[in-house]
């Protein structure tokens, strides 16, 4: 019969060649398990933030797309903001007043119907009339730095009819206002912090015309 040291020593030392067994051995590399249940991933992003890895504006970005719909539709040959229009819009100002650093592009498009030239100025218009929007919802203008009709050059659905996917605007996240600097200059830090204190604070219980000549699309 074994001595109670010597067992103890057996069962430890079968135990860590069945754990190294079932895990691969000593062949992953260290700290290969965080990966598999992602902890650690906002140190690492904040890490590639800073060093320029992954610039602050793509992040701001996504973020806004993922929690307010970026882009609204128009009817054919028309600049008019439709009333779903306008409610999608609202979210959008409403995501963007947050966020008083930022600056934003919005980008207007056409269906493949009518002239490139017709298109490119019914883009143009469609711009014009959500920046009109925002500021009628008190975004400075100065804060929406580019309108940029692209016409009927990037179809979501290439068809050479009428298409209501087609005609819309895009607004995204440009940049910072009034930047300078790298990506993480201070102001993204002054995002995240806002945010962090705002976090901890209790919540509170208690919400153009279109043109008639040559129509395009």
């Amino acid at each position: 019969m074994l001595k109670p040291s010597t067992a103890l020593l057996t069962f430890v030392l079968t135990t860590s060649l069945a754990a190294c067994t079932a895990s691969s051995g000593f062949d992953r590399p260290l700290g290969d398990e965080l990966d598999n249940i992602n902890t650690g991933l906002a140190t690492r992003n904040n890490a590639a933030i800073m060093s320029g890895e992954i610039d602050a504006t793509m992040q701001l970005n996504t973020r806004f797309r993922a929690e307010v719909p970026s882009t609204v539709t128009f009817a054919f040959n028309s600049d008019d903001l439709t009333p779903e229009a306008r409610r999608i819009l609202a979210q959008q100002a409403n995501w963007i007043r947050q966020f008083p650093e930022l600056r934003f592009s919005v980008y207007g498009h056409t269906d493949l119907v009518g002239s490139n030239a017709y298109n490119q100025a019914l883009g143009k218009r469609r711009a014009q009339a959500v920046v009109n929007f925002f500021a009628s919802q008190g975004i400075s203008r100065h804060r929406l730095e580019a309108l940029v009709s692209y016409g009927k050059t990037r179809p979501v659905i290439a068809t050479q009819g009428p298409e209501e996917a087609n005609r819309r605007t895009v607004t995204e996240v440009s940049g910072f206002h009034r930047r300078q600097g790298a990506p993480l200059n201070g102001k993204y830090a002054a995002v995240i912090f806002r945010e962090y204190v705002a976090g901890a604070v209790p919540p509170h219980t208690s919400g153009g015309q279109g043109s008639q000549v040559n129509p395009g699309g």
